[in-house]
């Protein structure tokens, strides 16, 4: 099973100068948010930035990895962006990040 650590060192594979988050959705090591933030997405499109990515986990998904939500911003965007992820399962609301680790803390 896939664990924060492992989705963070793959996507270092790709983009080894990046700086990376990865929050586990829903505990259960299989739904991930990954916050990525590398220079080399200047100008390239938000669909550009996350397929370089995507591309790198299709092997793993849907098995491994049921989902993946990808925030991947230059370091210039990252400056503005707050706290709140997408939750793929969260009937499309965004989720403040500390509302997670509280619900995580308290299920260990």
């Amino acid at each position: 099973m896939p664990t924060p650590q492992w989705v963070e060192e793959e996507i270092r594979n790709i983009l080894p100068n990046c700086i990376v988050q990865v929050t586990d959705l829903t505990g259960t090591q299989d739904h991930f948010h990954v916050k990525v933030v590398d220079a080399s997405f200047e100008g390239m499109r938000p669909l550009q930035r996350q397929k370089i990515i995507l591309n790198h986990f299709k092997p793993h998904i849907p098995h491994s990895v049921h989902a993946i939500d990808i925030r991947a911003m230059t370091p210039a965007q990252a400056e503005n962006i707050g706290d709140t992820i997408f939750n793929p399962h969260g009937g499309g609301q965004g989720v403040h990040l500390k509302s997670i680790q509280k619900k995580q803390s308290k299920m260990e």
